[in-house]
């Protein structure tokens, strides 16, 4: 039987992938970060390649844009390698026009420090946009700022901090409350989805890798692996393509129908601005991309943005060594991961059947 795919700190999550590649076969190469982790250790983003280099079609897949999340999506890409599932790039036990590019943790320091941002407290998928064009100011998120991200974080501050967020609610309706929040914004450094004044360094590590692994590849099939919105353990599969689009039409050829569009109703996602899927075409415009989110439920919403809220005062105005740091790390751990082995393998089953999706698309 095969070691367990879910790992319990990045480092360990890191071993356990490039030893499942190697096993497979793969070309394994590191990607250095310019940050430490907690214990002052080396931090690397990963990369497996599995195939002919010039192959025209290329499976993709991505963990830990969110540094913390990529606990789930280390486990869904290891356990693709350790289930033999490469082989099916494979006809007749032969490697023909079909390869894949597992990149892990494209956010290691995420990852490590077990937090969702960047060591810029950059939200990578807010950061990927054109700024030479100043980004739009988010007058609703102006108004939650100070709610949001308190410079303390006793019991009391709390306690009345909620009340001011619960009262934009009553006002307004969770939607806009939500859409104000996660959307994204670019002028509270220290603030939350803060998606930075200029690329990050794993989005410059992410180009690159795109950018000269994918270079020959004519026809793109790509998974982005989340946690933290929707239902304990439900997968939605999300696309940042517009409704009507022939991406659109092709991830739900792909897919099937419950493809969503970020930022529908129906979707456990607000609209965003500035993420790395819907950047795809014009960092690979010499290829057909057909892109996903694959995200997974944890806990409700409000709990999810408590953590955040949290983790934020520790780093920005606490001290990530104190005394408040462990319960806190604890606090967003079970914001993103659930620790149970049904969530788990709910994981790990609509991963396996995402990733077969894909491969079958692409082959068609």
């Amino acid at each position: 039987m095969s070691e367990s795919p879910f790992s319990k700190h990045y480092s360990d999550a890191r071993e356990l992938f490039r030893s499942a590649a190697t096993s497979a076969g793969a070309e394994v190469a590191s990607y250095p970060y310019p940050a430490k982790g907690p214990g002052g250790e080396e931090l690397t983003t990963d990369v497996a390649w599995i195939g002919p280099r010039e192959a025209k079609k290329v499976f993709v897949t991505v963990s830990g844009t969110h540094g913390i999340e990529g606990f789930a999506g280390s486990a869904a890409q290891i356990d693709w390698l350790q289930r033999g599932e490469w082989k099916k790039l494979q006809f007749e036990g032969k490697f023909t026009d079909t390869s894949a590019i597992l990149v892990h943790a494209i956010n290691p320091y995420g990852f490590a420090w077990r937090r969702r941002v960047t060591h810029e407290n950059i939200d990578l998928n807010r950061n990927w946009m054109d700024f030479a064009i100043k980004p739009e100011r988010r007058a609703d998120y102006d108004e939650l700022a100070d709610a949001l991200c308190p410079t303390q974080w006793t019991a009391e501050v709390q306690k009345q901090t909620l009340e001011v967020l619960q009262a934009f609610i009553a006002k307004h309706n969770l939607s806009r409350f939500v859409t104000a929040v996660s959307g994204g914004q670019h002028d509270h450094p220290k603030g939350l989805f803060y998606g930075g004044t200029s690329p990050s360094a794993a989005r410059l590590t992410l180009t690159k890798i795109l950018a000269e692994r994918l270079k020959l590849a004519r026809d793109i099939g790509i998974i982005d692996f989340h946690t933290g919105l929707g239902p304990p353990g439900f997968g939605e599969l999300m696309t940042t393509a517009a409704a009507g689009s022939a991406e659109f039409a092709r991830a739900r050829e792909w897919f099937g129908i419950s493809v969503i569009p970020v930022g529908a109703a129906a979707s456990a996602s607000a609209a965003i601005g500035g993420d790395w899927l819907s950047y795809t075409p014009t960092l690979l415009p010499h290829a057909r991309v057909t892109a996903i989110a694959l995200e997974f439920g944890t806990v409700p919403e409000m709990l999810v943005l408590q953590a955040l809220r949290a983790d934020n005062w520790l780093h920005a105005h606490g001290n990530p060594n104190g005394p408040e740091a462990a319960a806190i790390r604890e606090q967003i751990t079970n914001a993103f991961h659930v620790d149970n082995d049904v969530w788990r393998g709910m994981v790990l089953g609509q991963a396996l059947a995402t990733s077969r999706a894909a491969l079958t698309g692409l082959r068609q």
